[in-house]
């Protein structure tokens, strides 16, 4: 067996009291674990303040009379207010730091029975944060005649060694992975890793986490999940802030990150807080960082370290003290060494990296997801709409294939089923229903890059990404028949033939033209762009 050190506060008054013959008629924590049958202390680190270094000296030879091998180390440890939790913790900390620990060759009992409850606290802490590598020591008087040995037992801080509390953890984490997985059932076995290993990240630290994967993989809501899972466990009491860092360009990114104050700039009429300080006691999260100019990434990466950022037009620092998460869908390592990211925030941002894999890796999710899906539409639309089996069997088939493509991930899947649950008037979606989905999703898909580089040439960056996903895709498809068009008629009634029978008036020109100037786009931008296929 190993020696043990047991480790303690002098009991000021439970370890004090007349020394005369009498004491050994009274349990004196200190003095009772060297007096137990069952349990061997070969040194004794007694923990006093020096006004009892008399006490100190009584407890440490009546310690050499009821057990000779056992060697008294008084260290002295004196508190301007032994009530004063940080001043305890402080110095304890130090104690426990400048100690010669050596838990291969001495095992260690950290006593917590004595010293005031501060103190008792703090052991706790450093020894469940293993700064006091050893196992916590309680000691109490037997119940009945006054006697001095009392009994003791020993607290494992170790988790794993206590099956009830154990089986409790396990399925608390698993409560906790199926919250940020919105309460799908996931079969995707790397995935629900990543997502167990997320939750642990997240519980216990609050470093920046970075999402990476392609648009449409979920980063956006796993993000805000984390936010609530932590705000439920009260981790954080501000506010998700999500910001989509594509839409911040130019003067205006620093405003809109930092703030301003009124007169900065032509225009700043008023003082604006921000969105770093908006985020203050909450989490913040920057999609697509990699969009962030280098200045902006500077001072981003000063919030993140110090808390403090300069807003705009200020000659005062502003503080905010929040949680990063950043979501990106770019190569951040391509970025650094091209010179578009800096190299010292993906560095601090690279701690915890997850990459989301999109939804054509994790085909096996797609049926849970799909469920998913139609109870979001139930709560969103309140009416509730379901598969004929027939046609739920059909839509798996083809979303599970090979031939799937999934180029949006799980906005491709949601789109999809909000566009059959839709035309499904009758509350069940039929084979034809799933037929014709599968048609236009193909046509989608085999045009794919092509629809994608028609939306780079009709629109700027800006107003891209201030449409929708479900919107785009919708009108990538819409550009793509309109350039196929000789004329504006001829691509409305090839868009709007299924439902021209069901409307009093056949405009389809007039439709369609109205359809584009919601994205501010006019036919003839479309021809003139993009010229004929």
């Amino acid at each position: 067996m190993k020696p043990v050190t047991a480790i303690g506060f002098l009991g000021s008054t439970l370890d004090a009291g007349k020394f005369d013959s009498g004491r050994w008629n009274k349990w004196r924590p200190s003095v009772s674990i060297c007096m137990q049958e069952d349990l061997r202390i070969d040194r004794f680190i007694l923990l006093h303040g020096t006004q009892h270094r008399r006490l100190a000296g009584i407890v440490a030879g009546d310690i050499a009379d009821v057990s000779p091998e056992t060697e008294v180390v008084p260290h002295p440890l004196d508190f301007d207010d032994a009530w004063d939790f940080e001043e305890v913790y402080g110095k304890l900390l130090d104690f426990a730091r400048d100690f010669p620990f050596d838990p291969d060759a001495h095992d260690y009992l950290i006593h917590i029975t004595t010293g005031t409850h501060v103190a008792q606290i703090c052991l706790f802490l450093l020894t469940e944060a293993r700064y006091l590598p050893g196992k916590l020591l309680q000691t109490q008087p037997q119940r009945g005649a006054p006697q001095p040995v009392g009994t003791w037992g020993v607290i494992d801080l170790d988790l794993s060694r206590y099956d009830s509390i154990a089986t409790r953890f396990a399925a608390a984490s698993a409560e906790s992975a199926s919250f940020l997985k919105s309460g799908i059932e996931t079969r995707n076995p790397r995935f629900n890793r990543m997502i167990e290993e997320i939750e642990q990240v997240a519980m216990r630290s609050r470093a920046p986490i970075l999402l990476m994967g392609p648009t449409g993989a979920g980063k956006s809501q796993l993000a805000r999940k984390i936010y609530e899972l932590k705000k439920l466990r009260h981790q954080v009491n501000g506010p998700f802030v999500e910001v989509n860092c594509a839409t911040l360009k130019g003067d205006s990114a620093m405003s809109a990150l930092f703030g301003h104050r009124r007169g900065a700039f032509t225009g700043a009429v008023q003082d604006r807080p921000g969105l770093l300080r908006s985020a203050d006691n909450g989490l913040l999260f920057l999609d697509e960082i990699g969009e962030l100019g280098l200045d902006e990434q500077a001072m981003i990466l000063r919030a993140i370290e110090e808390g403090r950022f300069l807003p705009v037009g200020s000659d005062s620092e502003a503080r905010s003290d929040f949680q990063l998460i950043a979501g990106t869908n770019r190569n951040l390592v391509e970025q650094v060494r091209d010179g578009r990211f800096r190299d010292d925030l993906f560095a601090r941002l690279n701690l915890w990296t997850f990459a989301l894999p999109g939804l054509a890796d994790r085909r096996e999710d797609i049926e849970p997801n799909l469920d998913y899906e139609l109870e979001r539409f139930a709560e969103r639309e309140g009416s509730r709409v379901t598969f004929n089996k027939e046609a739920r069997d059909l839509y798996l088939r083809f979303a599970e294939g090979a031939d799937a493509a999934w180029p949006g991930n799980f906005r491709d899947l949601a789109a999809s089923v909000t566009r059959m649950a839709t035309l499904s008037t009758t509350g069940r979606i039929d084979g034809d229903a799933v037929g014709f989905e599968i048609a236009r999703l193909r046509a989608i898909w085999n045009a794919d890059g092509e629809q994608a580089d028609a939306l780079d040439r009709v629109l700027s960056s800006d107003r891209r990404a201030a449409i929708d996903p479900f919107d785009r895709v919708q009108l990538a498809f819409v550009i793509a028949t309109c350039r196929a068009a000789r004329s504006l008629s001829e691509a409305g009634r090839s868009l709007f033939a299924v439902s021209r029978d069901l409307r009093k008036s056949t405009n389809d020109a007039d439709r369609l033209r109205k359809y584009l100037a919601k994205f501010g786009l006019e036919w003839a931008d479309i021809k003139t762009r993009l010229g004929a296929p």
